[in-house]
């Protein structure tokens, strides 16, 4: 069985493991019945009950000493096949102790033991529908987001990518966010702004027709197994910061859940598990923003350009397109085409009863007062 995991922004690393019955002396000789009946995990690899034998770990990572390399598998031997993604790192740490790892950590190994025996998966193992939605209401985006996560726990949709259209001018604000703290509600009744609040938790945005893109990850959580918040993040964008750097920009992932360049920040991202495992993974990238009407709509706006030593906002946001030099249709375009080529994908669409239920939702939770201001 075998396992990998690409730290983002480091190495790949691989680990190779057999699973023996408790108790079996090791792993069968060549020919030789097995000890153990396998089942199939959801990577569809085999996930026995049982303990790790002859393990070994590799990949492009820099390791000093050399014996270090193999005190980590000799240090997985002999763990429980369903161990925790916790034990096994610090199985691993405790190998490592003294030695300089390089682009990879006990926690990436963990990740990579954990696909080997099939209790984690990878981006291979999964097709994506990819869907460009046409421009609804901000309020029937955000009950999207609820509706494709939930259908994903429930084994009726498929892992998807999904970009966002609107038809008008919202401010988009996190789960756990202040409503009286975070809007000013003239700035927004003057600029024609509705206040939504999300699912997921982060800041808020501010968005009008054209000037963002916005794209939605629904994923198992198979995918983002043995993964810390941080980490997940790193992870879930890796793609779209390769796909920028083939744009041209030389963008990079600053935590907790931030997509910059040189020039300044490009995206924040926000997440949210459900108890089923479905986890939603969006974004939210600057095309061409009006810095004027986001500092008035938006109070924490105000600060931030204060902190950064701002004092007009008589400008606009425009990393997408000033980095690159292209329309907001060719940026999705690109975006999407960067995504195709890296991962497994077909065309997806939004099925009636889906659009059917975030209607339902916009109706009975996003278009409630007491929904909008559940933290007043």
């Amino acid at each position: 069985m075998r396992g990998e995991f690409k730290v983002p922004l480091g190495k790949l690393v691989r680990v190779e493991t057999e699973v023996v019955a408790d108790g079996s002396a090791g792993p069968a000789a060549p020919g030789a019945a097995p000890t153990a009946t396998p089942a199939a995990g959801p990577g569809g690899q085999a996930a026995p009950p049982g303990r790790l034998t002859g393990t070994r770990v590799s990949g492009d990572f820099f390791l000093e000493p050399d014996e270090a390399l193999e005190a980590m598998g000799a240090a997985l031997d002999g763990m429980p096949a369903d161990a925790s993604k916790a034990q096994l790192a610090e199985a691993v740490r405790t190998a490592l102790d003294g030695a300089t790892a390089v682009g990879f950590d006990a926690d990436a190994v963990a990740v990579a033991t954990r696909r080997a025996l099939g209790h984690a998966t990878a981006w291979e193992d999964h097709e994506f529908q990819v869907i460009r939605t046409p421009a609804v209401s901000p309020l029937l985006n955000v009950a999207l987001d609820q509706v494709l996560t939930e259908e994903l726990g429930a084994g009726r949709r498929g892992p998807t990518l999904r970009f966002w259209e609107w038809d008008e001018s919202a401010v988009i604000i996190g789960s756990f966010q202040s409503l009286r703290n975070e809007v000013d509600s003239e700035g927004a009744a003057r600029h024609g702004a509705r206040v939504i609040r999300r699912i997921s938790g982060g800041g808020a945005m501010f968005m009008e027709p054209g000037n963002t893109i916005s794209y939605s990850l629904y994923v198992p959580g198979s995918l983002v197994d043995g993964l810390s918040f941080e980490r997940s993040y790193a992870f879930l964008d890796d793609w779209v910061i390769g796909a920028l750097h083939g744009l041209g920009i030389d963008a990079s992932y600053v935590p907790l859940n931030d997509i910059a360049s040189p020039a300044g920040k490009i995206a924040g991202a926000a997440q949210k598990r459900l108890a089923g495992g479905a986890v939603l993974h969006h974004a939210t990238m600057a095309y061409d923003m009006d810095a004027d009407k986001m500092t008035d709509v938006l109070r924490i706006g105000r600060e931030k350009l204060s902190d950064k030593g701002t004092r007009s906002a008589n400008k606009r946001v425009d990393p997408l397109r000033s980095q690159t030099g292209l329309t907001r249709a060719e940026v999705l375009d690109a975006l999407e085409a960067s995504f195709r080529e890296r991962y497994r994908t077909v065309p997806g669409e939004i099925t009636a009863d889906e659009w059917a239920q975030a209607r339902t939702l916009v109706e009975t939770k996003f278009g409630t007062p007491e929904w909008t201001a559940r933290v007043p």
